[in-house]
């Protein structure tokens, strides 16, 4: 399965100390754009301090309008309050969701817990109609934890 192929590919990355953060961020980006067919943009958000909104991380694919995203909007919003994973196999069907793309047709967004708070997420957008399955939540919890260390 192509995510235990790149585990060790994401370790590598978030222990490569010659680059900043973000660099790992966005090489983790990159990997995951390049070698899953159906993850279409990849990107990370942050909570922007004390304030309840998340701003925009390193990222690759299609450019973005939304850098700034409250709390409670959007999928990305709504992770951000309710913790949990969300996983959105067709996004036209969904009352609370920011359109950043009409090829987009799911979305999948996973928090990064820091010291069992929530500091973020990695959202990925796909072309593909309902592509994420259960492999790819595990797969990407894995990521955030990886990240969550180096945050």
């Amino acid at each position: 399965m192509i995510f235990e192929s790149l585990k060790p590919q994401i370790l590598q990355i978030v222990s490569s100390k010659e680059n900043t953060v973000d660099e790992r961020l966005l090489d983790i980006c990159k990997l995951l754009e390049k070698n899953i067919s159906y993850y279409n943009w990849v990107g990370f958000y942050f909570r922007n301090g004390n304030k309840e909104e998340l701003i925009l991380g390193p990222y690759v694919g299609a450019p973005t309008d939304h850098t700034v995203i409250p709390f409670g909007k959007g999928i990305c919003g709504q992770v951000a309050v309710s913790n949990k994973n969300f996983v959105v196999p067709d996004v036209s069907a969904q009352d609370n969701y920011i359109a950043c793309s009409i090829t987009v047709k799911a979305e999948i967004v996973i928090p990064v817990f820091v010291d069992g708070k929530n500091m973020g997420q990695i959202d990925i957008d796909s072309n593909t109609p309902n592509p994420f399955t259960e492999a790819d939540e595990r797969f990407l919890e894995f990521v955030c934890e990886n990240v969550a260390t180096i945050l």
